[in-house]
């Protein structure tokens, strides 16, 4: 690991032990709770895909006709990634996307997947993002935090993207977590099953290999440019602090139920 990767990391682990430590995960103990944690924190699982896809879009060749784009090494992290996030086999061994798998995780615990589905729909339709998040029960918090992640990626800075992808995302979901979910099948005699594995996967994808070869990703993309490597950990700071006010607006949401 070169030393540009250990001084960003070192500028992140305050805010990310914070996020680590969050009182919401010790208030995710009921069946409610859980559904308000996932009615919210499904706008994130949504949005990480776009994020995903413009690492794709910049680091591969999406166009016609083909030619090699950027590292061999930098294409196979994204497109395995792409794989595994937008077609993964689900426990029912059909192919999924973890949004959709999350959607099915969502309706097995009763809570309300209308909103976000429809968001999407008008998402697809052409609606601007901000106009359909207007007509959902999204929180303050969670709205910035998508506006956030649409900010960095309409800057198109691939370095700037793939740091708020490798350091401000799903990987941050502690194995404390796990065990909660899995102590609520057994307290509240709902199946938090398809849960569980959409979890146990984020854990084995970002595990492995796809940890090393993300930081090789940033690395390669900062180089030896000290204003790329600042922009990187400017937004990695961001990232973590936009996941801490998305957590903080959920627990206190938890609060008033």
């Amino acid at each position: 690991m070169n030393q540009n990767i250990k001084m960003l990391l070192a500028s992140i682990a305050p805010l990310r032990q914070e996020l680590l430590e969050h009182p919401l995960y010790l208030k995710l103990d009921t069946h409610k709770s859980l559904q308000i944690f996932m009615e919210q924190h499904t706008y994130a699982v949504w949005d990480f895909m776009s994020l995903l896809k413009a690492l794709q879009k910049g680091l591969t060749c999406v166009t016609l006709p083909w030619v090699p784009i950027g590292s061999p090494s930098t294409r196979r992290l994204i497109n395995e990634i792409v794989l595994g996030e937008e077609s993964d086999i689900g426990p029912n061994n059909v192919p999924a996307s973890h949004f959709e798998l999350y959607i099915q995780a969502m309706e097995d615990l009763g809570a309300e997947t209308k909103p976000v589905l429809e968001f999407v729909h008008n998402i697809s339709i052409g609606n601007e993002i901000t106009s359909a998040l207007d007509l959902k029960k999204v929180n303050l918090e969670t709205r910035e935090f998508i506006d956030f992640t649409f900010s960095i990626i309409e800057g198109g800075k691939l370095h700037e993207i793939a740091a708020v992808f490798t350091f401000g995302r799903e990987d941050l979901i502690p194995d404390m977590f796990i065990e909660i979910v899995k102590g609520l099948e057994n307290k509240d005699c709902v199946s938090t099953s398809r849960l569980v594995y959409y979890l146990e996967r984020h854990i084995e994808i970002d595990g492995g290999e796809h940890g090393p070869m993300s930081l090789q990703m940033i690395d390669e993309l900062c180089g030896d440019d000290a204003v790329k490597w600042e922009g990187a950990t400017t937004v990695s700071l961001q990232a973590l602090k936009m996941r801490i006010n998305l957590w903080n607006g959920i627990l206190k949401q938890i609060d008033k139920t």
